[in-house]
């Protein structure tokens, strides 16, 4: 079948993360400490950053489905390339928000029709696509945040030069190798008639259900990539060993991935694998409301891997399967945008929650969101799946 090759989907989802991946951890850090802004200013750009996000997933998703993927993929790298090469040389202030606030609609742009292109894939299962994929996405995370870590001392513009090599790689891999006409055109375009596509109504509740859920899980999941730094150091960790946890997460979401893949094999079930993730993000804060040690800590992160190396790539497999081929586009590009709604006022929100309360509270708050979310999900979904129509497994 004339269609694009996982293997070269995995490896866009890849190099396109090691890229994002040079960019997103300086960010607070180096508008906080070298441009000398508050931590609100900060707070600001990085909810811009991630609303332009939003607006990428959705436009490359409603555009993947009408036009030509292969030529918006590609114009989608070029100009990451473009402002990634501008930000060598325009990183003070106001250029370097303006630049990040136009990548985050690059990213999300990219992202999106990587997971598109992904549902075009018809040799394996949807499940196993975006388990791989997300698979590719950490371990370009691994990559990305230890060269960061190396390049950001000697400078700014050293990073970017970094990123735009690293996305001129990607473009030219897309070039050679995502030219397919059945990834390209799955459908005749003049062969469809111009009505609107319309979800059965079990396939939208389920959908829209799982999209509220999953930008909640990333509210709480948030609680950990920003909160959770100033309170581990303020148990007396220095932030060194906070970063640590995150290369140890990155480490076991490669190694939780595999695992997940194989069981998937013998347990063939999308609703379990979600909830069963969601379960272990909520243990994880309920872990944190009896500990203070690194120990302790390093089991939180453990547990938190697991349940996210669970539930963040079936929802999107979820969706793929209960969404026709015409809109398939629209409904990944809805997925990425509900993420990115999550990871926008997450830390808002836990901020909130802590200046008025504690972090004890917010454990608790974060524990009890995950169970309620898992109990709401399946009885408002329990119904509609007796009469879901199942596209693509």
């Amino acid at each position: 079948m004339n269609e694009i090759k996982l293997h070269w989907l995995f490896l866009g989802s890849l190099i396109n993360n090691i890229a994002v991946s040079t960019v997103w951890p300086l960010t607070t850090v180096y508008m906080h400490d070298a441009l000398g802004k508050s931590l609100t200013e900060v707070g600001i750009i990085l909810f811009l950053y991630s609303s332009s996000n939003v607006l990428g997933n959705y436009i490359s998703g409603k555009l993947f489905d009408r036009h030509n993927r292969y030529i918006l993929t590609i114009m989608g790298i070029i100009t990451s390339v473009l402002i990634s090469f501008g930000l060598i040389f325009f990183n003070g202030w106001p250029y370097y928000p303006i630049g990040l606030v136009l990548f985050g609609f690059t990213t999300g742009w990219n992202l999106t029709m990587i997971n598109s292109l992904g549902t075009t894939v018809k040799m394996k299962s949807g499940r196993f696509i975006f388990n791989m994929l997300y698979l590719a996405q950490n371990v370009g995370v691994v990559f990305g945040t230890i060269a960061v870590g190396f390049i950001y001392p000697i400078g700014i513009g050293y990073v970017f030069m970094l990123t735009t090599a690293i996305l001129m790689v990607y473009g030219i891999s897309a070039i050679l190798t995502y030219h397919k006409e059945g990834s390209i055109y799955p459908i005749k375009h003049d062969s469809i008639k111009k009505t609107k596509v319309k979800l059965p109504r079990p396939n939208w509740i389920i959908v829209t259900t799982f999209f509220v859920t999953l930008a909640i899980i990333w509210i709480v999941y948030e609680q950990w990539v920003s909160n959770m730094s100033v309170y581990i150091t303020g148990s007396g960790i220095p932030l060194s060993m906070y970063s640590l946890l995150w290369t140890l997460n990155a480490f076991l979401l490669v190694v939780f991935q595999l695992l997940i893949n194989w069981i998937a094999q013998k347990h063939d079930s999308l609703y379990f694998q979600i909830y069963f993730g969601i379960l272990f993000i909520g243990l994880s804060f309920f872990t944190l409301i009896f500990t203070h040690t690194y120990t302790g800590f390093v089991i939180s992160m453990i547990v938190l891997t697991l349940g996210e190396s669970s539930v963040i790539p079936s929802i999107p497999a979820l969706v793929n399967e209960l969404t026709p081929v015409e809109v398939k586009g629209k409904y990944q590009g809805l997925t990425n945008a509900w993420a990115a709604i999550g990871k926008a006022i997450g830390p808002l929100v836990g901020g909130i929650i802590i200046d008025a309360t504690s972090y004890g509270l917010l454990f608790i708050i974060c524990t009890i969101t995950c169970v309620v979310i898992i109990l709401g999900s399946e009885l408002i979904s329990r119904y509609s799946r007796k009469k879901v129509t199942k596209y693509s497994e």
